[in-house]
């Protein structure tokens, strides 16, 4: 029987995680930066915490199911299957290349272990909710749970409140969403875009269980999943509060690098900083 990971220990993953995801998108020449990078805790936790799934196995009729529905946050999925051993990591080297499994949005049918393809923003919440309605009312033995996470920018597209709406009329218990608040998107700060609040209440207000966390604190990531499996007559929500860029002081908070890859002096410097929290650690690492 698997141990679970310690909390220090699902730290250290995403710090591992992040560098992996520098590395690939220097050498891709393209991709998103800010995103994936704020999201390393919660993929992390999920895939090595939270979610049942055999790598070997991706096929397993026991598995949970997990729905990017921000496709082009792929990169950090790719890298965390990459360490859970779906495929080897030194795959990851051919991101966005012609013929690649790893395309720069998920494509089901190329890479086993992706259950959604995603590109067009709010459809992956719909997809989500189908499995999840199909698992509760035709498979009604069945506990595996469906995992979604959404980007609060993709919450301007109205698919995501079609699903939202879908979701709490047939109180679909065994779908869990993430919102990744990390307050950007392609063209600026997602209050200036287009306003979001009140998160918390709209998504009561549409039947859902709501929780807000820390989305980099690995314990309360945890808690809160644990604590949305345990509601059964709704589905839950958590809004997750992250940093765009975490961990990468001149890419956090920056909606220029949404869509932006790392130079190669600009990785270099990238992985100094993760490899050493910004300078905090010294010794073998400078």
């Amino acid at each position: 029987m698997k141990m679970q990971p310690t909390i220090i220990e699902l730290e250290h993953k995403a710090y591992a995680l992040r560098e992996d995801l520098i590395t690939m998108l220097e050498h891709a020449g393209s991709g998103h930066s800010a995103g994936p990078l704020g999201l390393a805790e919660l993929v992390t936790t999920l895939y090595f915490d939270i979610m049942k799934y055999d790598s070997k196995n991706p096929e397993w009729n026991e598995r949970d199911f997990f729905f990017l529905s921000n496709g082009h946050c792929v990169p950090i999925q790719y890298v965390a299957m990459a360490h859970a051993g779906f495929f080897e990591r030194n795959e990851l080297k051919t991101l966005r290349k012609l013929g690649s499994r790893l395309q720069g949005h998920p494509e089901r049918t190329k890479l086993p272990g992706l259950e959604n393809t995603s590109g067009p923003l709010g459809s992956g919440l719909s997809q989500a909710a189908g499995v999840a309605y199909t698992l509760q009312y035709l498979d009604k033995n069945s506990r595996r749970f469906v995992y979604a996470i959404t980007g609060d920018g993709e919450l301007n597209e109205g698919n995501i409140w079609e699903a939202a709406m879908f979701a709490g009329k047939y109180k679909l218990s065994q779908l869990i969403v993430f919102i990744d608040r990390n307050n950007i998107q392609i063209d600026g700060p997602t209050d200036e875009v287009m306003p979001l609040e009140d998160l918390h209440g709209k998504w009561e207000a549409f039947g859902w269980h709501v929780q807000e966390i820390d989305g980099h604190n690995v314990e309360s990531i945890r808690d809160a999943a644990s604590m949305a499996r345990a509601i059964t007559t709704k589905p839950s929500v958590i809004i997750a509060h992250t940093i765009p860029g975490k961990g990468v002081d001149f890419m956090e908070y920056d909606y220029r690098w949404h869509g932006k890859p790392p130079s190669s002096d600009e990785a270099k410097d990238a992985l100094h900083k993760l490899r050493t929290l910004d300078g905090k650690i010294t010794g073998e690492h400078e």
